[in-house]
């Protein structure tokens, strides 16, 4: 059984790669508490890039990491990278996020979520990169008690569901994540 670790410290970002990893033939370690790197990238890869070299040479495993976000239209692909460090908390970030689009009209709100996602040796070799987005809509009020993040203001136009209201297994198929890790286990299946 192949071994990686996941870098990141992020428990429901974790939990959603477990649930899709559980099927395949790879074990997988958490990162060490010292794990904190410094996302210096200017794009979604570069930060993903980042993470994993940073987790592959704390644990001298190969490391999977993804760097995910927000890109809204109307924002100028704000908050972007940026994402997670938009405000101090998901509900400061919600709020700025709906105050920024408050004069927008529902057609004018675009938006998707990005995830750019690595893996990477020890050595800093990647052995490969891929992403996955998800197109949406900003809703004006939240909805939807799941998933974390953006989620319970992003409306999934696929299944006219925001993300928070959609189950793991669903949020899974769709999402940004889902899809980047899909293309992933691909090319774990054939090369690693």
């Amino acid at each position: 059984m192949k071994k990686i670790v996941l870098a990141t410290s992020n428990a429901k970002k974790i939990i959603e790669m477990e649930n899709i990893l559980k099927n395949y033939s790879i074990n997988v370690d958490k990162v060490p508490d010292t794990f904190n790197p410094d996302e210096t990238g200017t794009t979604f890869e570069e930060n993903a890039y980042i993470k994993a070299y940073e987790a592959a040479k704390l644990t001298n495993l190969p490391s999977l990491a993804d760097d995910s976000g927000l890109v809204v239209d109307a924002l100028d692909g704000k908050p972007g990278i940026y994402s997670s460090r938009y405000e101090s908390t998901d509900e400061k970030r919600i709020n700025r996020i709906l105050n920024e689009l408050s004069e927008y009209k529902n057609n004018e709100r675009t938006a998707r979520f990005v995830c750019a996602m690595a893996l990477v040796k020890p050595d800093g070799e990647t052995l490969f990169s891929c992403k996955g987005i998800c197109e949406g809509i900003i809703t004006a009020t939240r909805s939807g008690s799941g998933g974390f993040g953006y989620d319970p203001i992003f409306h999934v136009t696929d299944k006219n569901k925001t993300m928070a209201e959609l189950t793991l297994e669903e949020k899974n198929l769709v999402s940004h994540r889902g899809k980047a890790l899909k293309q992933m286990l691909e090319w774990m299946k054939n090369n690693f």
